[in-house]
């Protein structure tokens, strides 16, 4: 017959804490309280490194400087030219962005409401998702004419199929259990919806807004060169090709910078803002 042997005993023992390093207070500022500086700095740094190549190319007509250029920028705005041509690009992109938004939803609600909806709008995304929406200029042009409707069709290609992309692929990650929570408490249709289905997929959705805002943009402005070669007509993107065409170099740049600028202001003050209000103090993201 064996017997069990206990099992051994070690030791106690303690370990010495080490002394703990002294942090100099200067060390010690953590850097985000700077973060706002980060892109200012890489702005001016970008600025320097444009200001030297434009010197050392000695070419106004080909590389104006950053100087030169955000006098003509300057120059455009208080004398009211530039700021007309913003107005009417943001006006046509306001609405084309607006309606894409809408029959995005639409197409998502169809996508989430059955399988056949889902299926139709898989294959649509699959079809028209990897089209340019200026491939469908001249098509709008044959069907709406030189006008609004023209470029309000391209923006509206635009923005519908990424967005409807990412928000029917964040309504299908929510998880079960929370479909299942929602019901419980008697939600179904649209209140489940606005309440589980848009809250738990507002990451993929934010995205989706911010690819096709960046897509109507710099298709709005393509559009406008192109109207502005045909008809005369446009906003930014007709400044852009007239200064090219009269050889103001110096204006060609400063509408591009008015692009970049606008581009910038919305992704900070718009888009990074609704993050921070929204799933970044969910903790839905870091």
């Amino acid at each position: 017959m064996t017997t069990l042997r206990e099992p051994p005993i070690r030791p106690e023992y303690v370990l010495p804490l080490r002394p703990a390093v002294a942090i100099p207070a200067a060390a010690s500022i953590s850097l985000d309280r700077f973060g706002w500086l980060r892109k200012p700095a890489i702005l001016l740094a970008l600025a320097v490194v444009w200001e030297v190549l434009a010197r050392w190319f000695d070419n106004d007509l080909l590389l104006p400087g950053a100087l030169q250029t955000g006098r003509a920028f300057v120059d455009g705005m208080l004398s009211g030219e530039l700021i007309g041509y913003v107005s009417v690009s943001l006006a046509i992109l306001g609405q084309g962005f607006l309606l894409g938004v809408a029959g995005s939803f639409l197409l998502t609600w169809l996508a989430v409401s059955n399988r056949f909806g889902r299926e139709l709008i898989d294959t649509l995304t699959s079809m028209f998702n990897p089209l340019p929406a200026i491939a469908l200029l001249p098509l709008a042009l044959l069907w709406f004419g030189l006008g609004k409707g023209s470029l309000l069709m391209v923006l509206v290609h635009s923005v519908v199929w990424p967005l409807t992309l990412n928000a029917s692929a964040g309504f299908r990650a929510v998880p079960e259990t929370l479909r299942m929570a929602g019901r419980n408490y008697g939600l179904g249709g649209l209140r489940m919806v606005l309440q589980i289905l848009i809250p738990a997929a507002l990451p993929s959705i934010l995205s989706g807004l911010k690819i096709g805002w960046a897509f109507a943009w710099r298709t709005l402005i393509a559009a406008e060169l192109v109207f502005g070669s045909t008809s005369g007509q446009g906003g930014l993107g007709w400044y852009i090709f007239q200064s090219r065409n009269e050889l103001f170099t110096d204006k060609v740049f400063a509408g591009l910078a008015t692009v970049i600028l606008i581009g910038l202001a919305i992704e900070h003050f718009v888009f990074q803002a609704l993050e921070r209000v929204t799933v970044r103090r969910w903790g839905m993201q870091r």
